[in-house]
């Protein structure tokens, strides 16, 4: 067995070295790149219109999330490591010239072909120089990192071949001479007073108000209306509505970006358990879609509307006037042009309190109601939608019992008795739904082409999964909102 020589590689201490080895200040900088890699990716998320783009952009930020937690439990092993140690400013500059790229594409190649890149030579870098043995557990650590990295990369090199572009070379320029003064992320930077401040901060970069999407947010004809007014009564009309409402789930994530990107006054925790509830709903998107494409349910039928589709068709019909066709699909990526009002504590608190408390909470009767009925109806594959969905929400919940109450005092609100408040309001919601239901005066005649096609979608369902209980399963609870 043969070894390198000692002087090969360069100890990671000096004779000025205490307890704290060079090792964690360089850490603590690498953890404030990934952070930033982390609110970039937040920050522009929005923008992604394609349906696996999306999928692909949320799991990345869960990804990006535990990349920061690995190098933050590394941090915190070693005496006197505080993983939210101050770092230079320098690194904020480069952070905003990489924030602040001149498009979604360019914004793409600085989070994978620039910083990334860069990141991922200097952990190379590092694992050459640092002890086997003695630093053993810092090089298992990078080399998950990179394995990430790698894998990302493998992504995006597939969506460059789909989606070609040249980085603007003052972009590029920018970000490379920044990188190159930092010395490649090779070395710590001297700590500067006042320090660094999370990416984006200070800058005037606004989230798009409403996400891009590459599909239609209308139906075919207007199904809807016909399964809100079944669900008590239908199984086959729950089945329906579970598999799309999982499906529009997708918009979810989308909506959670800003909370990561405007939440920077949280605590590290809060954004890792954001970024997994995120990446939870994107996966209930993708098994609501998969669930429509089992039954030979397409997207362009069914539509993908957004939770404010409302406001979205008025901003489109305004990006529409006056252009020679009504294709939304035409404008809708001019969506991300509209920006949004900066997101206060108080609107992340509330927003945390009504999908956390409201919607999630409200919903686990009927979600179980219909766990054990597509069971029963022998549809395995539905219940088990159902029940991956559940296990997912009941942390979600947790996730919101835990933050409410710090979210409530960095936004001033005192006093509020957020269970009983949740419990009023999901009352409310549940009797508006059945006051709505009994308004509606909804034709049933064959030759009417929204009825029509209401029943050609719960037949092509019946024709490929036929529940043994369809005739036998009870009446059910009514649906929440």
């Amino acid at each position: 067995m043969t070894t390198s020589a000692p002087s090969a590689r360069r100890p990671l201490v000096d004779e000025t070295t205490r307890t704290k080895p060079k090792t964690v200040d360089l850490l603590n900088d690498w953890q404030y790149w990934e952070q930033s890699v982390h609110r970039i990716l937040a920050g522009w998320g929005r923008h992604v219109a394609g349906w696996e783009d999306k999928s692909a952009l949320h799991r990345h930020v869960w990804e990006q999330a535990q990349v920061v937690n690995r190098l933050r439990a590394r941090i915190a092993e070693f005496p006197g490591g505080k993983p939210d140690a101050p770092v230079s400013a320098r690194l904020e500059e480069l952070a905003n010239a990489v924030l602040l790229a001149p498009s979604l594409e360019d914004a793409m190649d600085g989070v994978h072909l620039l910083l990334g890149k860069a990141l991922a030579g200097a952990y190379v870098d590092y694992s050459s120089r640092a002890h086997p043995v003695h630093d053993a557990p810092t090089l298992t650590m990078l080399h998950e990192i990179n394995r990430t990295k790698a894998d990302q990369w493998l992504w995006f090199r597939d969506y460059r071949r789909r989606r070609p572009h040249t980085t603007d070379v003052a972009y590029a320029e920018r970000v490379r001479g920044l990188i190159g003064g930092l010395g490649g992320f090779l070395e710590a930077q001297p700590l500067t007073i006042p320090a660094a401040r999370a990416a984006g901060v200070g800058t005037n970069f606004r989230l798009p108000k409403f996400s891009a999407r590459e599909f239609s947010t209308k139906p075919r004809h207007e199904f809807m209306p016909y399964v809100r007014a079944d669900f008590q009564s239908s199984i086959e009309a729950r089945r329906l509505f579970w598999a799309y409402a999982y499906m529009l789930e997708k918009n979810l994530p989308d909506d959670q970006l800003p909370w990561l990107y405007w939440g920077h006054f949280m605590p590290w925790d809060w954004h890792s358990d954001v970024s997994r509830h995120l990446w939870d709903e994107s996966r209930h998107g993708d098994s609501g879609y998969s669930r429509l494409m089992d039954f030979g349910i397409s997207i362009d039928e069914v539509g993908f509307p957004s939770y404010n589709n409302e406001d979205q068709i008025k901003e489109l019909d305004k990006i529409a006037a006056g252009k020679k066709t009504s294709d939304y699909a035409d404008y809708v990526i001019q969506l991300a042009e509209t920006s949004a009002e900066p997101m206060t504590p108080k609107d992340i608190y509330e927003a945390v309190f009504f999908i956390g408390m409201v919607a999630e909470n409200g919903h686990f009767i009927v979600k179980n109601e219909a766990y054990k009925d597509f069971q029963e109806g022998k549809d395995m594959e539905s219940a088990e939608m159902m029940l991956f969905d559940i296990i997912d929400e009941t942390t979600h919940v947790q996730y919101a019992h835990r933050w409410l109450p710090l979210l409530a005092e960095h936004a001033g609100i005192a006093n509020d008795d957020y269970r009983k408040r949740a419990a009023k309001i999901r009352a409310e919601y549940e009797q508006g739904e059945l006051d709505k239901i009994s308004a509606m005066t909804l034709s049933r005649d064959p030759s009417d082409p929204s009825f029509a096609f209401y029943e050609n979608l719960l037949g092509r369902i019946r024709a490929v999964a036929p529940l043994a209980n369809a005739e036998t399963c009870p009446e059910r609870s009514p649906k929440p909102m």
